[in-house]
């Protein structure tokens, strides 16, 4: 599904194929030009649908705003909208579904803003971004920006090759100002990293070969995990200490943050590199994971903890002794690099892959029994 125009890009984006067994995708661009692989998803309270922010490129760069019907049958385009740059990373505020963050090249270096999504009121021609606040203060490569994922927050953490800020944001007032800032130190990078969702003051960053954690307080690094090659790693919601890794050599690792000498769960991960790994909202044992084998797999963790004795059941399995790998989605024909589960309806996922192809996806039949 290809478009010239923006308007011709709109429509024809309109019309989706409804897949069989709960399988919903849209082609949001099949041209081979640059990809900016990031999803995101939320939750629309007052419609009941669930909005994905995708980045993708027709003529001009664009984000594109996708809509999943209340009934789960309907995946459509709402809303396309220009954006000034090529787009490195997309991340979506957690208590405002219309709110989001990108990380941008320019022909000389990285930026990134904060954005808001104009209400649409029916209209067949997008209307602009609203630029809420842009986080200046960078002079390397930006990786990521990180939104507290546990409720309203006024913070925004930012990591770039070399520093951590924590930022201070006004909506309101449009305005953006740095709280406090930290180096990694000589010789090392950051790569990413993750907001604990059962502490606002702690956040852990991917640094080389190794995994930091910080304190946003006095800005210090408190703990590490040495030895680790990661491309993304992911809190637990429901349970504190719990950290999944997806490592360069395709490995996925479940870490106790009591104690980090060892992993207390080990997966295969995919057949090639794992780029990507999310546990799920709700369910505490449920983890996805993606990579360049062009698939998704779906995990079961049993023993999360150090100190676990018993875990829940599976529905079709009234054994303990389970496969951990639950299925494999296959629905792709290039690498898989975004991974987003819905914060409202748990069982659902969607997924973008580097040919620009969204799938959205339901777990239903392998939730974990309560």
């Amino acid at each position: 599904m290809v478009s010239n125009t923006r308007q011709d890009a709109l429509q024809m984006s309109k019309q989706i194929q409804i897949k069989p067994l709960s399988l919903l995708e849209l082609s949001v661009s099949k041209k081979k030009t640059r990809l900016s692989l990031s999803l995101s998803l939320s939750l629309s309270l007052s419609l009941s649908l669930i909005d994905l922010i995708v980045n993708s490129c027709f003529v001009e760069f664009q984000v594109h705003l996708i809509r999943l019907s209340s009934s789960e049958t309907e995946l459509y385009c709402e809303g396309l909208f220009s954006h000034p740059n090529e787009i490195w990373d997309l991340a979506s505020c957690p208590f405002d579904a219309r709110i989001f963050s990108t990380v941008f090249s320019t022909s000389e270096s990285y930026g990134a803003t904060v954005w808001k999504i104009p209400e649409l009121y029916g209209q067949s021609s997008s209307p602009q971004l609203e630029s809420l606040a842009s986080l200046d203060d960078h002079t390397c490569k930006i990786k990521c920006i990180l939104w507290w994922p546990s409720g309203q927050h006024d913070k925004l953490i930012s990591i770039d090759e070399e520093n951590l800020f924590l930022w201070s944001l006004d909506s309101s007032n449009k305005t953006a100002k740095v709280q406090s800032r930290e180096s990694v130190g000589s010789l090392h990078y950051f790569s990413g990293g993750a907001w604990d969702p059962h502490d606002r003051n702690a956040v852990a960053a991917t640094c080389d070969t190794s995994i930091q954690f910080w304190d946003l307080r006095t800005m210090t690094k408190t703990n590490s995990i040495e030895h680790a090659h990661v491309r993304s790693l992911d809190y637990n919601k429901k349970r504190q200490n719990i950290l999944v890794t997806a490592e360069e050599e395709a490995r996925i690792r479940v870490w106790d943050l009591r104690m980090t000498n060892s992993s207390v769960r080990d997966f295969p991960g995919q057949a090639h590199w794992t780029w990507a790994v999310q546990f799920n909202p709700e369910y505490e044992e449920l983890i996805l994971s993606a990579g360049t084998d062009s698939s998704v797999n779906l995990w079961f963790a049993s023993s999360l903890s150090s100190d676990d004795t018993s875990s829940e059941s599976l529905v079709e399995s009234p054994t303990r002794q389970v496969d951990p790998l639950l299925n494999s989605y296959n629905d792709y024909e290039d690498s898989v690099y975004g991974l987003a589960w819905s914060s409202r309806q748990p069982w659902i996922f969607a997924s973008l892959s580097y040919d620009g192809r969204v799938v959205v996806e339901s777990v239903k039949p392998y939730l974990p029994r309560k």
